[in-house]
């Protein structure tokens, strides 16, 4: 009678660990892709002093010309001095008018001074500045406002203040034309002296960019870096469902953020509808160059085919409001 063979577990336990293997590789792969977050970038300016300013506009004096607006040559004082004791004689109403004229003379060079003739006065070399953050969260289905920030990050001059207010204005009248696809916004303000301003300004900037997995289109100080098509982050369940690419689910969206710091006082609104939104946009975009210091334009995803889901935003942008 022949031996029965005991029964080996060398087979299933090896198929049970490639088949663990297996799964661990697929589980990993899909929770790098949920996680993947593509996003863009367009920054630039500086927290320096204002320097002290004059005023240009010369003090024309009766009679034509132009001269300074302190006494001492051209017409005027210097003027009447001679009259005061030709032929010896003259006196009494005469000199009179002359004092008054001198008073008169004396009166309005010093209003001239005092209301800005000369150098400015008013002027600290430790301004106040605001640093505001406004956030619009849109359905993905706005599918021209990704190619329009590309485009103004590939184009803009952001190592000058023009190109910078240029920046900040196409990109708020970007987002003000796609008010259909507002679903989340926040907006808010906060005020630092200028030696403080900019640690403030870079804490806010980096906490936005460090929810990206990595910017995948840069535009900083006039510093143009964009990644190479086969090094986009792909999208999630893109092997599953390659017609993913060509429509956006419900649920997905695109999270715009504009960083602004200026001279001086800004107050955005408190945004709780898309009115509040629609001024909190106007604000931002009619900043002017003189008083913008630094700005940050960041949006996420912005590579094609990558997608920020519902749980996403509400993980990574808590704070906004449904508008």
């Amino acid at each position: 009678m022949p031996k029965k063979r005991p029964l080996s577990i060398k087979p299933l336990l090896k198929t049970f660990v490639t088949l663990g293997l297996v799964l661990t590789l697929v589980f990993s792969h899909a929770d790098g892709a949920l996680a993947a977050r593509s996003g863009g970038r367009i920054g630039g300016g500086g927290f320096r002093a204002p320097s002290r300013t004059y005023n240009p506009r010369p003090y024309a004096p009766p009679g034509g010309g132009y001269s300074t607006p302190y006494p001492g040559g051209g017409f005027g004082f210097p003027f009447l001095i001679p009259f005061w004791g030709i032929g010896g004689g003259f006196g009494g109403l005469f000199t009179i008018l002359i004092f008054i004229a001198i008073a008169n003379f004396l009166m309005q060079t010093f209003r001239r001074v005092s209301s800005g003739g000369g150098e400015e006065v008013a002027y600290s070399s430790n301004p106040t500045v605001s640093v505001a953050r406004l956030q619009v969260g849109l359905l993905a289905q706005a599918r021209d406002l990704q190619p329009e920030l590309n485009r103004i990050a590939e184009t803009a001059d952001t190592n000058s203040p023009e190109g910078r207010t240029e920046v900040l204005q196409e990109a708020s009248l970007a987002l003000l034309r796609h008010p259909e696809y507002w679903v989340y916004a926040g907006a808010g303000t906060q005020q630092a002296k200028l030696t403080s301003a900019e640690s403030q300004f870079n804490r806010l900037a980096l906490a936005e960019r460090s929810k990206f997995s990595e910017e995948t289109l840069s535009n900083v100080n006039n510093q143009l870096k964009a990644a190479q098509a086969q090094e986009a982050l792909p999208a999630s369940g893109e092997l599953d469902n390659p017609t993913r690419l060509f429509s956006e689910g419900p649920g997905e969206y695109i999270i715009v953020t504009l960083l602004a710091a200026t001279l001086g006082k800004l107050e955005l609104p408190t945004v709780n509808n898309t009115d509040d939104l629609r001024q909190a946009l106007r604000q931002m975009g009619s900043i002017p160059a003189d008083q913008l210091l630094a700005i940050e334009v960041l949006w996420t995803p912005q590579a094609e085919g990558d997608t920020l889901t519902s749980d996403d935003l509400l993980a990574e942008y808590p704070d906004l409001t449904l508008v």
